[in-house]
């Protein structure tokens, strides 16, 4: 009888101690221990959208990050110094695709450090062919995990990205990679655009930039949120979600019914603010409670 009860004890004992090794059966379990973890300050929030960063790029694809062509700052291959600098000085990036006849025709990557030895020498022809840089190509439907690893094992910090029929489709860096696991990288190139934050359209609708502060929303709107708890939108309304909301997840607050209309794994971009009651609504309510 002793033994029988000994054996049951290490059976649910061998049980307990399977559950604390039992791997989690999918990303999305792996993801809810770690936040978790951070639940219980056993991992700081930092660490931990950095993690869930680093799980996101190998189900991202390059299309999804890459620069569109249309958008590309690129240098004719025979453009003069001056023209180039130009574009150096305007664009402040530090790498630039070198196209030949046609866009889909990139002969090479331009380093705006290359540039200085001509400078430097100032009795020394310049032929940008002599100091542009081999082109890595990349198809966009890579990853961006395998594109990361092929990144740090040639060294190079871009890519062409060409399309099924292997068409220019756009560029993309090894900063674009990066800043999908840590977020944003600002640097002095960085300008704030300039349009106002709040937008107003028809149908008492109203855009909203998440970094509006939010001393700005009171006064628009004519609220009163404390900007003790909340420095920005974005913030009171991660707060009133009571998690980060995806793109097109709804939640409503007071008079206002809020829509998320951009987010990544980080942060909100963009909202849409609805009134769709009375402005004394709020009031009259508070007056019955």
């Amino acid at each position: 009888m002793q033994n029988k009860k000994k054996y049951i004890y290490q059976k649910i004992i061998r049980f307990f101690l399977s559950l604390l090794r039992q791997e989690p059966p999918n990303r999305e379990g792996l993801i809810e221990i770690l936040r978790n973890a951070e639940n219980r300050n056993l991992l700081d929030a930092d660490a931990l959208l950095m993690i869930e960063g680093a799980l996101h790029v190998s189900e991202t694809h390059v299309r999804d990050i890459m620069v569109p062509r249309v958008q590309m700052i690129i240098i004719d291959n025979n453009a003069k110094p001056e023209e180039i600098l130009r574009s150096v000085v305007e664009s402040g990036h530090s790498r630039f695709p070198v196209i030949g006849d046609t866009n889909d025709e990139i002969e090479g990557i331009l380093l705006a450090k290359d540039l200085l030895n001509y400078y430097a020498d100032s009795d020394r022809n310049f032929n940008i062919k002599d100091v542009m840089r081999p082109t890595v190509f990349t198809p966009e439907s890579k990853r961006l995990n395998v594109l990361l690893r092929e990144f740090r094992m040639s060294r190079n910090h871009m890519a062409i990205v060409v399309d099924e029929y292997n068409g220019v489709a756009g560029l993309v860096t090894i900063e674009d990679v990066i800043e999908e696991i840590i977020g944003e990288i600002e640097d002095e190139h960085d300008h704030e655009d300039n349009e106002i934050n709040i937008n107003t359209h028809d149908n008492n609708r109203y855009t909203v930039k998440a970094l509006t502060p939010i001393s700005e929303f009171n006064e628009f709107f004519n609220t009163e949120i404390s900007d003790n708890e909340y420095d920005t939108v974005g913030g009171f309304v991660i707060n009133t979600f009571g998690y980060l909301p995806k793109r097109g997840e709804t939640t409503n607050f007071g008079k206002f019914n809020i829509k998320v209309l951009r987010s990544d794994k980080r942060r909100v971009n963009l909202l849409l603010f609805t009134i769709d009651r009375p402005e004394n609504l709020l009031e009259d309510e508070s007056d019955r409670e």
